[in-house]
């Protein structure tokens, strides 16, 4: 059964420790500051992202400037119940900067690995902090556009708090970023919002939430339902009911669904949208291809979701 944020199991989590009592004893380049495990001068910064989402942003924004590695980048993998390994607390334990999602999404392995080590040098970013949210709230900001944003100005503040000579170089990419790489991406999300605001859907999870709420699309599904199937927990027969019923009637107009968690709720959901003619579509939890940026995730996605309500409305 699926839980927010991950689990380290016994064994691992013994492993885990150990690899970072090694890796701490190794973290510092030559040339580089052995109590702040800084890298040699001229050296890139290490960056390290909890989530591939955050990552391509982090990249992007810190161009030559910066070595990025993503701890979770399989499309197959399951966030909510990743277990931490070895070499990730290897690479954690080498970063200048980490970016944490938080919100109780990987609060329950990201900072153990990272506290395992400690480095004051170190930057932590936690998504959840920059944005305002705690653990209870909806942790997938990634598909806020809002919280984008709020993301983008953290990293590119840490960049240049991490390499204050190099502070116009990141103006200048996160400048480019936001206007050139974000540039369908923000114009897919004004498209939706101006053309379809108000429209009613249906989803599967809570991941869907707050991409509803940057697009102005009407959530129908009780959000006590969209939290359980995000917690892994089982939805109540009330909540099950109601779908049924909205799904019944055409209440919705379009059914979004994560196809990284199909439930058998969810599967016969799909099947009965599908069965009365509305049309449905997914989203992912990770980067879908893993080689995929996080524009052309994000615009994919946006346009089979705007395909999806033009069938369903008529324009």
């Amino acid at each position: 059964m699926r839980r927010i944020a991950g689990r380290l199991a016994a064994g691992a989590g013994l492993a885990v420790v150990a690899a970072l009592t090694v890796a701490g004893c190794a973290t510092t380049a030559p040339g580089g500051s052995a109590a702040a495990g800084l890298p040699p001068s001229g050296a890139r910064i290490q960056v390290v992202a909890a989530e591939n989402y955050w990552g391509s942003i982090a990249a992007q924004l810190g161009g030559s400037r910066v070595a990025e590695t993503s701890v979770i980048t399989n499309p197959d993998a399951d966030p909510h119940s990743y277990e931490a390994t070895a070499q990730d607390a290897r690479v954690i334990a080498a970063a200048q900067i980490f970016i944490q999602n938080g919100i109780g999404y990987d609060t329950s392995w990201a900072p153990k690995l990272v506290a395992a080590n400690p480095n004051p040098a170190r930057i932590v970013l936690t998504v959840g902090d920059i944005v305002g949210l705690k653990d209870g709230d909806n942790p997938h900001q990634w598909y806020s556009h809002t919280s984008v944003y709020k993301v983008i100005d953290a990293i590119t503040t840490a960049y240049k708090k991490a390499d204050p000579a190099d502070a116009a170089y990141f103006d200048g990419l996160r400048t480019a970023f936001e206007s050139k790489a974000l540039a369908q991406y923000n114009q897919l999300s004004a498209q939706i919002k101006a053309m379809y605001d108000g429209t009613p859907i249906g989803a599967s999870e809570s991941i869907v939430s707050p991409l509803a709420d940057s697009l102005g699309l009407r959530m129908l599904t009780p959000y006590s339902f969209l939290k359980d199937i995000s917690e892994g927990n089982d939805p109540t027969a009330a909540d099950k009911s109601l779908i049924d019923q909205q799904i019944k009637a055409k209440a919705i107009k379009v059914y979004v669904y994560n196809s990284q968690n199909s439930t058998p709720d969810i599967a016969a959901q799909v099947a009965e949208a599908k069965a009365a003619g509305i049309p449905v579509t997914a989203v992912t939890e990770t980067l879908s291809p893993a080689s995929d940026s996080f524009e052309q995730w994000q615009v994919a996605q946006l346009q089979t979701l705007r395909a999806a309500l033009a069938q369903a409305t008529g324009r």
